[in-house]
């Protein structure tokens, strides 16, 4: 269905998220910190990026930033998965270009729920 590039560090929740895409139909690119998300975004053009906050070296914030504001990267969606639950973190995240945020860990049904309505919109 959707090239979903998924940033996270976390083995668990790398496998989890991964899982739960391709059984919901979608083709997984993996980057493990914000750097290779970055430049993988930039050559592969994913349909929609999934991504941490808490990353090593630049943050998920700053990433999203990076591509929301590249303009090869800026049509792409930015979906925010973190374990950061205030609403300050909620908050900035869409003002650095999010899409939209989600609090860790989802509910299957409704990421990819989310998900699906981003990528067919």
């Amino acid at each position: 269905m959707a090239r979903i590039l998924l940033i996270e560090d976390s083995p668990t929740d790398r496998a989890v998220f991964t899982q739960w895409l391709q059984k919901g139909g979608h083709q997984v690119i993996l980057a493990t910190n914000a750097e290779d998300g970055i430049e993988i975004a930039r050559k592969q053009l994913p349909d929609l990026v999934l991504m941490d906050v808490v990353l090593p070296g630049m943050s998920g914030f700053q990433a999203t930033r990076a591509l929301t504001r590249d303009a090869a990267t800026s049509k792409i969606p930015v979906l925010i998965v973190s374990t950061k639950s205030m609403e300050t973190d909620r908050a900035w995240g869409m003002r650095q270009g999010a899409v939209d945020y989600v609090v860790k860990p989802p509910r299957e049904e409704d990421l990819l729920e989310r998900i699906n309505q981003l990528v067919t919109a």
